[in-house]
């Protein structure tokens, strides 16, 4: 069975951005393409340990076994060796994708504390969003009590829309909550 965000793609966000952007066809509609979960384990220099829990906490989230990543070069003030790991990445395709969409829309971000809303800058350019967490235990997934260290993450949304205002509606339509122009201008004068 196909998860039910892939579904409500297909059903109801495809037309509507047909409509929308006056696309020929449905397949001229943007999609998402992939979504990367990348978690900076900078401290596994001194402690092994962290480098263990960061990457078995990374697959509870994501539901896949996390990739270890290694520095490329060596940086002395880091004490930083080149091949030395130094974090976790996993890469979401298909209805993991779809699945860890939803369980981050519905579930994570309401979880997090005095959230109002993401930001609609942080677009690249060419239609892929990218998002920080500052601790990963918004995910139901993570048990509280085993967790050593809070740790980031960040995840980056990938699709394929042309510009970043396609990308904005599509993740708009699949249920992303972003701030809105009115929030934004409050958010603004409350951080004076």
């Amino acid at each position: 069975m196909a998860p039910r965000l892939k579904e409500k793609y297909k059903n109801e966000v495809v037309p509507a951005l047909v409509k929308e952007f006056k696309y020929p066809n449905r397949m001229a509609a943007p999609r998402l393409r992939k979504i990367v979960l990348n978690m900076g384990l900078g401290e596994a220099i001194q402690n092994a340990k962290l480098l263990d829990s960061g990457s078995a906490e990374l697959g509870l989230i994501s539901g896949q076994k996390p990739v270890i990543t290694r520095a490329r070069k060596s940086i002395a003030n880091f004490k930083l060796r080149k091949n030395m790991p130094i974090g976790a990445m996993v890469t979401l395709r298909g209805d993991h994708m779809y699945e860890f969409f939803d369980r981050l829309t519905s579930v994570a971000l309401p979880r997090v504390r005095d959230f109002r809303g993401l930001s609609t800058r942080a677009f690249d350019g060419r239609g892929n969003y990218t998002l920080g967490l500052r601790d990963q235990l918004v995910f139901p997934e993570v048990d509280y009590a085993k967790v050593e260290k809070v740790k980031g993450l960040n995840i980056s949304i990938v699709t394929d829309a042309r510009s970043d205002a396609e990308a904005l509606a599509l993740l708009r339509q699949l249920g992303m909550p972003f701030r809105t122009e009115a929030q934004r201008r409050k958010a603004a004068t409350s951080d004076k």
